[in-house]
Formats: C-alpha cells, sequence, structure tokens
C-alpha cells in the first residue's frame, strides 16, 4: 500500500497540452468537412460521417466492448476513468482506440459526486467544458422538454380539444439543477388567463424521455419520428395523447438538430473520445448514444463505451435495448470492480455519500473481499447469460494491498474469467497495458451474443425475466394498479417494446439495503409507465428520486471563476 499526495484532476486537466481538433478527428477517419467546431477544443461530428463507408479504417471490424461494474458503493466505483483508462492503454499498443461516454448532468456537478470526466491521468479534456455546458446540448433538451410541456397546458387553457385528462398527465418539466423544491409543484395559478391549474413536477434534464430517446435515435428522420410517438398523458376515454396530436414535434425537433450530433473531445494522452447524452441510470438507458458508437466502432480497432452502474442494471440495458437499435453485438464486457464495494458487500461496512469512509474500511482484509466475492460472481453470470465474453478490472485504490487483489484474481481464475489490476488513474494508459492486453485476448475468442427475451413476449413476462434470471428473484408481485396499466399499455400497442426495470443501484434486489447476491427475494412491481417515444415500458420497483437535492455543502459551494475565466473548484 502507498499512500502519496495526488494533484486535482482539475489540476491534472489543466496542465494538459491538447491536440488540434483536426487530428483528433483523423484518428477516427473523420475528414474535417465532418466536423464542426464549437470553440478550440471541441467539435461536433456531423452524421454524415456515417454514410461515408471510404471513411472507414482498413481491416476487420471494429471490436465493440462495454464497460460495467459490481453493484456499486454510493461513490461509484470508476467505470468512466476505467474506460477511459483502457482505452489509452489500447493505444499505447498501437490500436485505435475510441472512448464514447455520456455527457454528464450539472445535477451531480454541483451536487455531491462531482463531475464525471473520469479522474486522475484517465481523463476526458477540456474538463471545464465538458462538466458544465459543452456544446448545449442539455440545455436544448431542456428547453425542448418543457416546450411541450407549455404545449399541453397551453391546449388546456384554449378549450382542451383532445379531451386531455387534467388528472392523468404523464409530461412533466425538467430543469438541469438539482432542485428539491420543484419535485412536486401546482401550475396555473393566479387568474384564468394564467392557465388551468393542476398539480405537476420538475425531473433533473437526464431524466427527460428526450434525452433518451436522442441517444436511441439513428438520425434526425428517427428523432423526429420518436418525438411524435412521446406520450403526454391520456384522455378521460383512456386513449393516449402525444406530440403530434399536439402539434409539438417538428418543433421540438427544429430545437434538437444540433444536438443530435455527438461531441469529439479528447483523453489526456490526446486519442478520441467521443461524449454525447446522458440518461438517468435509474429509470433509463444510462448510456451514451447509439450514434456515438456507430461512429466509434466505424473509425477504430477497440470502440470503448460505458453502461449505467452495475450488471444487472446497465448491461442489462445495454444489451436488451440499446443493442436492438444499434444492431451492434459486443464483444467483451469489462466488470469494474475495487475492493471497497466488495468490503461493502460483506455487509460488514456502510459507505454513505458525502460522509467519512466507515473505520477499518482501509485496513488489510483479505476475509471482508473473500465475503464480498458472491456480488462479483453474479454480475459474471449476468454477462455470460447474454453470451459475451467476460474480463474483471480490479481498479486499484492507493489505499488497496496486494493480498486483497490477489483474492479477487485467484477468484477469477478459479471460474475461467480473465482478470487485470489497473492503475490508470495514477499512472494513465501505462497502468492499464495489462488490462489492454487482456481484453485484446478476449476479443479475440468467439462470442454468441443473444437478447434475453424477444419482444413478442407479453410485457408482464419480460419483466419477470429480468427479476429472476438477471437480479435472482424468486418472483414478481405485480400491484393492481400496475397490472392495469401493462393490460392498457397491451391494448394500446405498446406489448411488443423492451423493458426497463426501475430499482435501486445499490443492491442486485430492489431493496437498497439486501448486499452481496440475494436470494429469496420477490420483486414488488408498485407502478409501470410507457416511455414510448425513447422505445420502452419501465416498471417502478422501489423509490425513485427523478429530482434530485443538494446536500448540506453541495459542490456548488466550492466553484468559482477567477479574473481570467479560469474555472476553480470542480472535482
Amino acid at each position: 500500500m502507498t499512500t502519496t499526495s495526488f494533484p486535482s484532476d482539475l489540476d491534472i486537466a489543466s496542465a494538459a497540452t491538447l491536440r488540434p481538433m483536426d487530428e483528433i478527428g483523423a484518428q477516427l477517419g473523420i475528414s474535417t468537412e465532418h466536423l464542426e467546431p464549437y470553440g478550440r477544443d471541441v467539435a461536433k461530428i456531423d452524421l454524415a460521417f456515417l454514410d461515408e463507408p471510404a471513411q472507414r479504417h482498413t481491416g476487420s471490424a471494429g471490436k465493440y466492448v462495454v464497460v460495467t461494474a459490481v453493484t456499486p458503493t454510493p461513490l461509484g466505483e470508476g467505470k468512466t476513468t476505467t474506460s477511459v483508462g483502457l482505452a489509452q492503454g489500447l493505444q499505447r499498443l498501437g490500436k485505435r482506440a475510441v472512448v464514447a461516454l455520456r455527457q454528464p448532468s450539472m445535477g451531480p456537478t454541483f451536487g455531491i459526486k462531482g463531475g464525471a470526466a473520469g479522474g486522475g491521468y484517465s481523463q476526458v479534456v477540456p474538463m471545464e467544458r465538458l462538466n458544465m455546458h459543452l456544446t448545449g446540448d442539455f440545455h436544448a433538451i431542456t428547453a425542448a422538454h418543457n416546450l411541450l410541456a407549455a404545449m399541453v397546458d397551453n391546449h388546456l387553457h384554449q378549450g382542451n380539444a383532445l379531451g386531455i385528462d387534467v388528472r392523468n398527465i404523464t409530461w412533466r418539466r425538467v430543469l438541469d439543477v438539482n432542485d428539491r423544491s420543484l419535485r412536486n409543484i401546482v401550475v396555473g395559478l393566479g387568474a384564468r388567463e394564467d392557465g388551468v391549474p393542476r398539480e405537476s413536477g420538475f425531473d433533473i434534464t437526464a431524466a427527460s424521455e428526450i434525452m433518451v430517446l436522442l441517444t436511441l435515435a439513428k438520425s434526425l428522420t428517427d428523432l423526429r419520428q420518436r418525438l411524435g410517438r412521446i406520450v403526454i398523458g391520456y384522455t378521460t376515454e383512456g386513449k393516449s395523447v402525444t406530440a403530434e396530436d399536439l402539434g409539438a414535434a417538428g418543433a421540438m425537433a427544429a430545437m434538437l438538430k444540433d444536438a443530435i450530433k455527438p461531441n469529439l473531445l479528447q483523453t489526456l494522452e490526446g486519442g478520441p473520445a467521443i461524449i454525447h447524452c446522458g440518461p438517468f441510470g435509474n429509470i433509463a438507458t444510462g448510456t451514451s448514444s447509439v450514434t456515438a458508437d456507430l461512429i466509434a466502432i466505424q473509425g477504430s480497432d477497440y470502440a470503448i463505451t460505458e453502461a449505467g452502474f452495475g450488471a444487472d442494471m446497465g448491461a442489462e440495458r445495454f444489451f436488451n435495448v440499446k443493442c436492438r437499435v444499434s444492431g451492434l453485438k459486443p464483444d467483451v464486457a469489462v466488470i469494474v470492480v475495487t475492493v471497497r464495494a466488495l468490503k461493502s458487500h460483506s455487509g460488514n461496512y456502510v459507505i454513505r455519500p458525502g460522509k467519512p469512509l466507515p473505520p477499518g474500511l482501509l485496513d488489510e482484509n483479505p476475509t471482508d473481499v473473500q465475503a464480498g466475492l458472491p456480488n462479483l460472481r453474479k454480475h459474471i453470470e449476468i454477462v455470460r447469460r447474454f453470451g459475451v465474453q467476460p474480463v474483471v478490472a480490479i481498479n486499484a485504490f492507493p489505499q488497496d494491498h496486494d493480498s486483497e487483489h490477489d483474492v479477487i484474481r485467484r477468484y477469477c481464475n478459479g471460474i475461467g474469467v480473465r482478470s487485470a489490476v489497473t492503475r490508470h488513474v495514477a499512472e494513465g494508459g501505462a497502468g492499464a497495458i495489462e488490462l489492454a492486453e487482456v481484453v485484446m485476448e478476449a476479443a479475440r475468442e468467439h462470442t454468441s451474443f443473444e437478447f434475453l427475451y424477444p419482444l413478442d413476449l407479453p410485457l408482464e413476462q419480460k419483466i419477470e425475466a429480468i427479476a429472476m434470471q438477471i437480479y435472482g428473484a424468486d418472483g414478481i408481485d405485480v400491484s393492481p394498479a400496475a397490472t392495469r396499466a401493462l393490460r392498457d399499455y397491451e391494448r394500446l400497442g405498446f406489448g411488443g417494446l423492451p423493458v426497463v426495470i426501475a430499482k435501486t443501484h445499490l443492491s442486485i434486489s430492489s431493496d437498497p439495503t439486501l448486499k452481496g447476491a440475494p436470494r429469496g427475494w420477490r420483486m414488488p412491481v408498485r407502478e409501470v409507465r410507457a416511455a414510448v417515444g425513447a422505445g420502452y415500458v419501465y416498471a417502478i420497483c422501489g423509490e425513485m428520486r427523478t429530482m434530485p437535492g443538494l446536500s448540506a455543502a453541495p459542490n456548488a459551494q466550492r466553484i468559482d471563476v477567477d479574473a481570467d475565466g479560469n474555472i476553480t473548484g470542480l472535482s
């Protein structure tokens, strides 16, 4: 174990010398005619690049690698840093590698978690641009979402010709700021000309259905069609009302015509990084965009992307939802694990965001690591269930002990799974060479990717398949309200959609207090909603906060700007 002072992420990022964007694009075979500069260090990629097969690199098709994780602690286990570090490690081995990641939400940036540009010497830069506004995609999504909300309320005010049931409007408003006071509001108060009073609320922009459908749209035409299918609520007769019915979809598409283009940045080591979209991981796909991945795999030997949270949530949705849309089949799934996560799953420690780590967590204790291994085993089983090669990346922290890493490596060797200790945060690409070599080995093996369920399976059976085959539940208990909703969705023609389970990310089960690999439990389905524009139905199995709140000492209090315009305090 070593303990040395380490510069902040912002200090490391600020000291970096960035390469010109045309050089970054050239690594992917993207010519300047398909790059739209946003300042000196960021560019948007014209989707016309996907129609230029002559731009593709020579040789076989690129390998598709998804980075997922064990069930995380509230602090996260380093999927983004591992994704960036892996790309840097592959580049050091002479491979054309690109990383495709979600754009950070400013809610967590100003809240507890901080930014999401990676960490240490495995970051995407410019860090400040990435964590603040980037190219304004989130603002465009916020505006398009709220335009639709305004048109819903205007339709009510103008006489409600569509017969919308005021008590059954599902479209709320969004804002990319953590603000708990907006979770539940009443709109339309005041004089008659101020609108029709009704209950509503705000979600964070990352939870917007528009964010998800932008993630899954493969073209501007596809985006326009998905926007039109958004269901904002229902009539008193139970008929769905769409954005197309309100005449809003065209204007929304116009507002998003630039936001659909992925953003090109670079890693600290000058490799390409495509940043695009950022859906809320608890209730949505939690991945970067389909277009980002299509561009990445077209222009590289290895396209690395990230799935939200653990394999039970992020990888399952990546496989069952995103891969259905993209048509891409993953070759390798990297499962990030940390010593502290496995110690947490021993049941002997409780980690809380914003609080000091529990006493003893950093002490050498291979026994506690051993006790947490069932959680790792379950995530490996999930990846293998889809026919994808798993690789375990042991994300090493300075406080770790070699004996604790050895416990994980011996376990992986015993079940025939490749593993590697990676020190990319402290050493950049050089610290991820072993992981890169192991991923390359795994990518050469045959993969037999398959979906968990066919789309013609009834919605309830799809939910049950995920609960039992992925989470390990004994079954599901569907509330009467959810049963009615599922019946209505089948009647309305939504039965052929895939499903997403909205649940806690802190346990494989739907109960955040159950650690490890819980058995002998049933999953409650208390509510079901349809994200028809995005193209899935989601079952709510637990308490979901779609508008976070700020802590007693949020990161926003530490962020500032100096007289030269340099941002300080980002983490």
